[in-house]
């Protein structure tokens, strides 16, 4: 029996860990991709090989993709949602703050999709537990942003987006559980369908204005390559992969791996500072989360 548990743990964890690694990394590969492209370039480039390589995926696969132009509709609310306003929110705030920043406030998506549940389904009353997540996590972002002292040399527009943009997460939740998941379509044909109308969106931003300088380095070609067809292509395929073996809760706490990833890799290969406030912040609104959703007990009851 322990055996088979072992197996199945041993199926997932390493994809779960190369979800980690790839979406913690998405943001360094963003400040990158900044150096030749502009935000809508950066979000349209990485939607575009995601889009293939999804595209591609469900070919090999046999998937064919949605039809309906209802459900065409809600794919393109959703890529919205998850790819065309967080993609350029976060390269443009990218031009102002470190990708450690960016990482830690993506930190906060579990939060705003708590938040997002409590506000689309009002008629349900708010339980205790949600309602100390929230505002627990409201001190860790407080406290990441080092609000006792300003917000430094971060602008508070950019922070504002960065806000937003995780808010777009946390609405795509409830929206898909409502318009798209009981439509029962396969999770690669969902996410096909998601990231090519997200890049068919963008492509007239990208025609306008793109490409911010014509001089292609490899590091940043290479790192928009990645953050596309890994980040914003594999990335979806691995995390349903999960979803499937160790259940949708497994698969959500992957948000938890990909800060710390983000500030690692942001201080090792880009030299961003870090201030100690800012992990520590980040860590209460991961503690605020996990009490939202009730994986921490309030009370032994």
């Amino acid at each position: 029996m322990s055996t088979g548990k072992s197996e199945k743990k041993q199926a997932w964890l390493g994809i779960y860990l190369a979800l980690g690694v790839v979406w913690g990394c998405s943001f360094i590969f963003i400040k990158l991709g900044l150096e030749f492209l502009t935000p809508f370039g950066v979000a349209f480039v990485r939607c575009a090989f995601g889009a293939l390589t999804l595209l591609a995926w469900a070919r090999y696969k046999g998937i064919s993709l949605p039809k309906s132009k209802k459900m065409i509709f809600h794919l393109w609310v959703v890529s919205l949602l998850l790819n065309v306003i967080p993609g350029v929110f976060f390269a443009l705030a990218e031009t102002e703050v470190t990708s450690v920043l960016a990482g830690i406030i993506n930190a906060v998506t579990p939060l705003m999709t708590l938040l997002a549940i409590m506000v689309v389904t009002r008629d349900e009353k708010p339980k205790l537990y949600q309602v100390v997540g929230i505002l627990i996590g409201f001190i860790g972002v407080l406290t990441v942003l080092g609000a006792w002292k300003g917000l430094g040399d971060n602008p508070l527009w950019a922070i504002l987006i960065l806000l937003a943009a995780v808010t777009c997460y946390g609405f795509s939740f409830p929206y898909s559980r409502r318009f798209i998941l009981p439509q029962k379509l396969q999770p690669e044909s969902i996410a096909a369908g998601q990231v090519t109308m997200g890049a068919l969106t963008l492509l007239p931003f990208f025609i306008y204005n793109g490409v911010e300088k014509y001089e292609y380095q490899p590091a940043p070609v290479l790192a928009m390559v990645a953050l596309g067809v890994f980040g914003s292509g594999f990335a979806y395929i691995w995390n349903f992969k999960v979803m499937a073996i160790a259940g949708s809760a497994i698969a959500s706490s992957v948000t938890y791996l990909t800060p710390v990833v983000a500030v690692i890799v942001g201080i090792i290969f880009l030299q961003e500072s870090i201030y100690w406030y800012e992990p520590v912040g980040a860590l209460i609104v991961l503690l605020g989360a996990a009490i939202g959703q009730n994986r921490i007990k309030l009370s032994a009851k």
